[in-house]
């Protein structure tokens, strides 16, 4: 799909009406990637694919690599967006990329326009159960309303002090879909799936003292919930759980469209 004659064979096609617009627009969603240098292969298509486009990991590349990658991708996306960005990467960065933001608490870096307004209907709610914990809540929430959804924050609200979460009972009631971050034990999306009318994405996190084995223990915790309806994704992996939480709402929006 890649040769210029295929893909002219495909143009010609729907033009006489022997391949409708939406067989075509299957076909041209596999189509290419974008050379970067020799160290990456942007995938523009993804997005198109999957809802989402692709996202930069910090962690292993150089400053130049990330810039490099960040301005090829700016031409074809409105957000571009890097995870696991340091201070010190980012003050690198900023010198190199116009109009960069840097979400510290999230780690988060991203080339975005002014505002970004929700595109979907429904909210996504993000708790978390230490102050600890909010820099991988922060990363879910972050990443959630830079992919355009409607986000509602609550944290500290763990079982230790477990009236916290009660007395805000609304954030879950009016969810559509919930993250709970929680390292420690991990109890607390057991907790609010007993709780939620909606899907549960627990997400545990490498906080606690040895016994948790950096993480360990909540995500067994997590994964052995007695509550139904919970979902776990890796430890300290808020990114992927907000990815889940607006796959989930797509397919919600889709489905109304549909009836």
């Amino acid at each position: 799909m890649t040769e210029p004659e295929t893909l002219r064979s495909l143009l010609e096609k729907v033009a006489h009406g022997n391949v409708t617009p939406d067989v075509a627009l299957d076909k041209l969603k596999n189509l290419a990637y974008e050379p970067v240098g020799e160290f990456a292969k942007i995938d523009h298509y993804r997005q198109l694919r999957t809802g989402f486009p692709e996202v930069i990991w910090g962690p292993g590349k150089t400053p130049a690599q990330i810039a490099q990658i960040m301005e090829v991708m700016r031409s074809r996306n409105p957000v571009v967006m890097a995870t696991r960005i340091e201070p010190e990467v980012y003050t690198t960065l900023e010198a190199k990329i116009q109009g960069l933001r840097y979400f510290d608490l999230a780690r988060i870096c991203a080339i975005t326009p002014p505002t970004i307004e929700p595109q979907y209907s429904g909210n996504i709610g993000i708790l978390s159960a230490g102050t600890a914990d909010l820099p991988v809540a922060e990363e879910a929430a972050v990443t959630a309303e830079l992919s355009g959804f409607r986000v509602e924050r609550l944290w500290d609200v763990g079982v230790a002090g477990i009236h916290r979460l009660l007395n805000n009972r609304h954030v879950i009631d009016s969810a559509s879909v919930l993250i709970v971050v929680a390292g420690m034990e991990g109890a607390l999306p057991s907790v609010v799936a007993g709780l939620a009318d909606c899907p549960v994405i627990a997400v545990p996190t490498s906080i606690g003292y040895g016994a948790s084995f950096g993480g360990l223990a909540p995500l067994l915790t997590m994964l052995n919930s007695c509550a139904a309806g919970v979902g776990v994704v890796n430890i300290d992996n808020g990114f992927g759980a907000a990815v889940l939480a607006g796959q989930i709402l797509r397919t919600a929006n889709k489905l109304g469209t549909r009836d």
